[in-house]
């Protein structure tokens, strides 16, 4: 019987400021990321799961309400978020013979599981991981390779000295003889990396590639493009009946409407489009295109949003919101712009921990951290992200990141 080791751990630093919790406990359809891993990898066949969650225990907070149907999930607790290597370690008293280990946004992982067993099958490898092509080495791991046998994996090569442009993408089947690898290396955050290089390079190994677009969630923005995916496959058409509408609204397309939610007069929802329980769609408003409202949100009168991701509890009225993400517990003012092009239409840069990242996207908004407040016609510029419990003062121009507990006020007058 094949095993899976999820991992929800990690600090998830890089997807500030929307990880006040681990990134795979982000809500998409009242569902957090780490519940479709699941249910991929239950498809699958694969019904034993072993979670390695840090000390709140947020992973087993968040399935607690969860039935996956006949899945044995145990959790495993990493006291420090310390690498891949040291979470398995916590894991390894549940394991019986050869396992997978996934990050938990590997939501797709049933397709891969699949492709991966083939390979072992047909080879008889103890040690199989999943490829694809990149074209920035520099970001990834990256496996030296002759035909399908590896040969070894080097974590982010520098330019020039790449030994192929094949990233390893997050799916690994390893056997349980691979502790004994990494047992011997010196703790650090790369070390399941150089166990994995120092056990292929002594036992046969093989890869599969797969040309399936792999969706990353490192940074913020990611999400959006996974939303985007999860409504393709997983939304559901459907208006519950506790569900209050005016006669004149407009529903197109693939919209799900949940318990209790109530849509005034003259709103137009366009799918996919997902409205959660007690949601509140206001006169006027038009809600289009991809956008999520967790349960208990506003999306008041006269507003626009597209393409956007709302938290549960998020409260906002009039304006644009577009190609946004907004942490649970937000408010945002009246007559609020969200700028999601640059004038020159060209790729927007955000910046992360210091440094400019190209996020690779020509339309993203604003991503902001939970609790944070908004006056009245504030404006932000594309890619700009607001800490969680901020407060932005009203007519605010925001040019820059606002960091957490930050109060941001800036008058018209005073702009320079």
């Amino acid at each position: 019987m094949n095993q899976a080791i999820i991992l929800t751990a990690g600090e998830s630093s890089r997807f500030w400021p929307l990880n006040s919790k681990h990134k795979t406990l982000f809500r998409i359809m009242g569902k957090p990321l780490v519940y479709y891993t699941i249910e991929s990898l239950r498809k699958a066949g694969i019904k034993d799961i072993i979670i390695v969650q840090g000390p709140a225990r947020q992973a087993e907070e968040e399935l607690k309400d969860f039935n996956f149907n006949g899945v044995n999930i145990k959790y495993a607790i990493q006291p420090e978020p310390k690498g891949m290597g040291n979470a398995l370690l916590y894991a390894k008293d549940y394991l019986q013979d050869n396992f997978f280990v996934l990050n938990a946004e590997r939501f797709d992982a049933g397709d891969y599981v699949k492709l991966v067993l083939e390979k072992q099958k047909a080879t008889n490898s103890k040690l199989v991981l999943l490829g694809a092509e990149t074209s920035n080495p520099q970001l990834y791991g990256i496996m030296d390779v002759d035909g399908d046998k590896i040969k070894g994996v080097v974590e982010k090569p520098e330019k020039g000295k790449e030994p192929s442009n094949i990233k390893i993408v997050g799916v690994y089947f390893l056997p349980k003889d691979f502790f004994s690898y990494y047992e011997k290396i010196q703790e650090h955050m790369y070390a399941f990396e150089e166990a994995i290089d120092a056990y292929v390079k002594d036992n046969d190994s093989k890869f599969v590639m797969t040309d399936k677009e792999t969706l990353p969630l490192k940074y913020p923005w990611h999400i959006l493009n996974i939303s985007k995916y999860l409504m393709d496959n997983y939304l559901e058409k459907k208006i519950s009946k506790t569900a209050k509408i005016a006669k004149n609204v407009i529903i197109e397309g693939k919209v799900f409407i949940g318990e209790n939610v109530k849509i005034f007069e003259n709103a137009v929802i366009k799918g996919p489009c997902y409205v959660g329980d007690n949601s509140v769609v206001g006169n006027n408003a038009i809600v289009r295109d991809y956008v999520n409202l967790e349960q208990d949100s506003i999306a008041g009168a006269n507003l626009e949003i597209t393409r956007t991701i709302f938290e549960s509890n998020v409260h906002a009225h009039s304006g644009f919101i577009g190609d946004s993400v907004v942490g649970k517990g937000c408010r945002i003012g009246a007559g609020t712009i969200t700028a999601n092009v640059k004038v020159d239409r060209g790729d927007i840069t955000a910046t992360v921990k210091g440094e400019k990242i190209k996020t690779g996207m020509h339309s993203l908004g604003l991503m902001m951290g939970e609790n944070s407040k908004m006056g009245i016609h504030c404006s932000l510029m594309p890619g700009k992200m607001i800490g969680s419990d901020c407060l932005i003062g009203p007519n605010s121009l925001v040019l820059k990141n606002i960091e957490n507990k930050t109060e941001f006020f800036e008058e018209i007058d005073k702009r320079k």
